[in-house]
Order: C-alpha cells, then structure tokens, then sequence
C-alpha cells in the first residue's frame, strides 16, 4: 500500500470515529464538558467507540487498587465494578514467541519469581529503554515456565491489603485475554473492551521478538481487528502505532509521558523531538494522520506547581479535539502520593485522599475518559459529574 493511501486510510478511520464521538456528544459545537457527557452517555449503540460512555472508565491494569495488576482477578473486578473498559494488558513477549501481560518485561517486582530457586540464575542486569535494569525478564523465559510463577502486589506500600491476594492468580496470555473476553461479553450480556498496550516494543524488536505482528496475527485469528472491534491499542512508541495502522483496523491511541521527554523509538533513531513537540498543534495534526487518540499523562492537561497542587490547565484538549483525536488521560488512584497535593487527606502512604474532588475537576477539562485504578471511583465520580 502506497503512502498516499496509508494517509487517507488513517484520516478516513479518524473522520469515522470523530464523528462517532463527537457527532451525539457535541464537542464541535462546544458544548459544557457536562452536556457534552450526557450526549454521549445517550449515543447510539451502533458499535465501536461510539458506543462507549463518556467520559470513558478505563480499568488501569483491571482493578489495580484492589488486585495485583494484570490478572485475572483484577481484570474480572474491573468489570464487577463497572470499568467501561479494561486494559488487559500490558504486552510483553516470551522467549519462546508468546505474548504475556505484564506491566513491564522485569517481573521480579510482580511476580514470585524471586521465590523460585530454579530461576535464581535468570537474574540479570540489561539495558531497557536506555535504564540499566536488573532482575528478571520475560524473554529469557518460556511460557510453560512462566505459567509457574503467580502474581504479587506491585507497590505494597500503598497497597498493603493487596498483598492478601499474592499468590492467588498466574500471569495471563493475550490469547487467554482474547477468549476471556468473548466469554465475558457473554456472560454480561453487554460488550467487554480492552485497552492492551505494546511495552518497548523497539526494545523486543532488536530481540527478533516484535510486538505489532504478534498482536494483530491475535486480533486477527479472533476476529477482533476491525475498526468496530472491541479492542483499543495504545503504544508510548509513535512508530509502534503507526506499524499497527498498517496491520490491523482498530481504534489507536498514542500515549504520551511528561512533556520534556522523547519516546524512545524517536531516541533510536535520532528523532530530537519530546512529547511537547507531539503536543502543539502540528504535533497532534501528525498523530491524527494515524491515530484516533491520545493517553496523555495527567500532567499534560492541568500541569502542576512545585508542590504537587495543580496549576494551569492546558489547551491540550481543546488542540486534540480539534483534529478530531479522543484524550484517555492516566492515572488516577484513590490514595494520596498519587493525587494532586491539594486532593490529599492526611500524610499516610495508603490513605484515601479526596479523590471524587480529582475526577470532577480532570473530567471538567472536557476529557473523553481516563484510566483509573478504582474504576467504582471513576463511576461514581462519572455519575456525579455528568448529573451535577
């Protein structure tokens, strides 16, 4: 396929699902965030993003505030607790081809692996993203041998009663994702979405183990690489999205981290450019040729002043939905080193601060969703909003 179609195959996707969800929540003609979440609440049901609410609940890694992250049980209590979507998962590979889901290809910190004297010399030190990392990686191991591990709580610090569930759950594959997920559309008898994303996936690339072929030969033995398919990807590597809208048809979303950074595929291959370049409007005009949205970080909407209060919001929305892209915005979590100072109640580290006072005032700024680790938070906080 020549360039020129590329283009116009992207911008033709942007332009369908720009109309689907902007046309019934009325965003171009500038309506209040509130209305304009009450009209998408009541779109249609044609299918696709459209028939998403908005603005979006997006279960961060399933239940993350209540489960060990990606697992099945976090991902089933997202949905339990009325998360429109779940980001199952976070995709890595194995050595032997598999793709897994697991935040990050280190798995020492969410896993048990560390328990397993068999795998004490798989412990290593590498270069991931230019971090020098040491641990355990998934590449180095086979999937029958990771199917020996079980989850553990990431941060338990913040999240001391998580850690009753470690060891309960193992680590889920894509496929296993794939097949829970049609036997929960089922079940629920309403369609489950997921949100993977691909993890390093210029990292894998030079392993020989590339994410975006492995992914869409999934999505598509699943039928699930549609444009109206229940499955939105999203990538911090630019170019990873822009391979995957060559491959498969699906909704995607470009994911963005603090504005002095570069992504390091455009570090790779000696692109100067930070996401405060992605972020003007040329920026987000490019991302809209391949892209139908972003997940920027938090920040890049309301920034924050010195001492971790909010400060000036941005016109990051207002840009973005000019070109006709979807902002998924992460993460919001219910305790208080992650919420904005003046959001925190208390100095405990797994103290709940006032986290319906951060959604109202992030859901405000006109955003289309945002990934949370309390997704009975985000709806409660949804419901308020849009009823307010």
């Amino acid at each position: 396929m020549g360039s020129q179609d590329e283009h116009t195959d992207g911008t033709g996707r942007r332009a369908l699902l720009g109309a689907a969800m902007f046309g019934a929540g009325g965003a171009v003609l500038g309506l209040s965030g509130t209305a304009r979440a009450a009209g998408a609440q009541s779109a249609g049901h044609g299918g696709g993003l459209k028939s998403l609410p908005v603005p979006t609940v997006i279960g961060h890694r399933g239940a993350s505030g209540y489960r060990p992250e990606h697992t099945f049980g976090s991902y089933q209590l997202a949905l339990d607790l009325g998360a429109d979507v779940v980001e199952a998962g976070d995709l890595v590979p194995t050595r032997d081809g598999h793709l897994v889901c697991r935040h990050e290809p280190e798995i020492g910190g969410t896993t048990n692996v560390a328990d397993h004297p068999e795998f004490a010399d798989r412990r290593t030190t590498k270069v991931l993203d230019g971090v020098s990392t040491t641990g355990w990686f998934t590449e180095d191991f086979t999937l029958a041998e990771l199917k020996t591990l079980r989850a553990i709580e990431r941060i338990p610090a913040n999240r001391p009663h998580n850690t009753l569930y470690n060891g309960r759950w193992s680590i889920p594959t894509f496929e296993e994702v794939l097949k829970w997920q049609d036997e929960q559309t089922r079940k629920r008898g309403k369609q489950v979405w997921i949100y993977p994303e691909t993890k390093h996936p210029t990292y894998f690339r030079a392993l020989g183990l590339g994410l975006e072929e492995r992914v869409a030969k999934l999505l598509h033995q699943h039928g699930k690489d549609k444009r109206n398919s229940p499955v939105i990807l999203q990538s911090f590597e630019p170019t990873s999205i822009q391979r995957l809208n060559k491959l498969v048809d699906n909704p995607l979303v470009v994911l963005l981290s603090a504005a002095s950074t570069r992504p390091w595929d455009f570090v790779e291959k000696g692109d100067p450019r930070t996401v405060a370049d992605l972020i003007t409007p040329k920026g987000l005009r490019e991302i809209a040729g391949y892209a139908q949205g972003i997940g920027p970080t938090l920040d890049l909407v309301i920034t924050k002043k010195a001492d971790g209060s909010l400060d000036k919001e941005t016109t990051l929305v207002a840009d973005a939905h000019k070109v006709g892209l979807i902002l998924h915005p992460y993460t919001m979590r219910n305790e208080n080193p992650f919420l904005p100072a003046e959001y925190r109640r208390g100095t405990d580290a797994d103290a709940y601060g006032d986290a319906f006072g951060a959604f109202k005032r992030y859901f405000a700024t006109g955003i289309d969703g945002v990934f949370t680790d309390n997704a009975d938070t985000g709806v409660l906080a949804r419901a308020d909003f849009v009823n307010g």
